[in-house]
């Protein structure tokens, strides 16, 4: 079996490469920028490409039985989807395996969220074999505020109080290569979710712990988080992203006892903890310092 990953180069699509490969499966990897697989396997096949371009479209998927597909946010990700899903039915692909967003029905307005409904019901109708992965925040995410947490000792995600059931990328990309190396998740959508919704008070004291040294939530200023965020972040993406975040901390965005038991099932084991990924991050980031 030959899978394309659309996105392989990233936090995700790295991790999902790796699980491919260790099933045995041939993998290629699409990416805008080839420098950025440096240092990926020599196993993998490397096709630099921009999936809204027609000859990258007619061409990356030939020879593919198989499709992972995430696409980073941005203002054209609907299209770039829906591109890649026509490619994909043109070539023939089998099987395509999309990472969503966790419940993204419940907040639809949300633009990354609901950039999602027209790519899912494209593959839905495309004939292809599909497996739908449904995402709830990133542990992974943290990779981002190494700095903030060590140097100013806060933590800045404002996810707010009422709680999320952020997951780890290890999960998700097991999922994955489950869904496209069995044969036994067609039409399947899986809510992919850590076992207890954290908070930005909880997350805080988590790093406290691991760390040994105090880190504050930085708390739930928005206008405060979108001027700091300015600063790193295009306009768009910190409109969108206060959205979320003004979503997270009005509703939350917790994982049901269902959705635990059927990624555990579908893992064969326990969604990975927080704060095992906070223990394990800390470690490591001791050794680089």
């Amino acid at each position: 079996m030959k899978t394309l990953v659309i996105g392989g180069t990233g936090t995700v699509g790295s991790q999902v490469v790796k699980e491919l490969l260790a099933r045995g499966t041939e993998v290629k990897v699409l990416t805008r920028n080839a420098d950025k697989a440096m240092g990926m396997s020599e196993k993998v096949e490397v096709i630099a490409g921009d999936i809204l371009n027609p000859s990258t479209v007619r061409s990356v998927f030939k020879g593919v039985d198989a499709v992972f597909m995430l696409n980073p946010v941005s203002t054209t990700e609907t299209s770039e989807g829906l591109f890649a899903v026509n490619g994909a039915r043109l070539a023939g692909v089998k099987r395509f395996v999309y990472m969503s967003v966790h419940e993204y029905e419940r907040a639809i307005y949300l633009p990354h969220f609901g950039s999602k409904l027209a790519v899912e019901a494209a593959i839905k109708s495309s004939g292809m074999a599909y497996t739908f992965l449904r995402p709830n925040n990133f542990y992974q995410n943290d990779f981002w505020y190494k700095d903030v947490i060590l140097q100013h000792k806060v933590y800045p995600q404002p996810i707010g109080s009422v709680g999320i059931s952020r997951v780890d990328v290890r999960d998700i990309a097991e999922a994955a290569a489950i869904a496209i190396t069995t044969d036994s998740h067609e039409g399947e959508v899986y809510n992919m979710v850590g076992p207890e919704p954290m908070t930005g008070q909880r997350t805080a004291e988590v790093w406290s712990e691991v760390l040994g040294i105090p880190i504050s939530y930085v708390g739930d200023d928005m206008d405060a988080w979108e001027q700091q965020s300015l600063q790193y972040l295009p306009s768009w993406m910190v409109f969108d992203f206060r959205l979320m975040y003004e979503y997270f901390q009005k509703e939350g965005l917790h994982a049901t006892a269902q959705d635990i038991d059927r990624q555990t099932k579908l893992l064969g084991h326990a969604p990975r903890s927080f704060h095992d990924f906070a223990r394990e991050t800390a470690k490591s980031w001791s050794v680089m310092a």
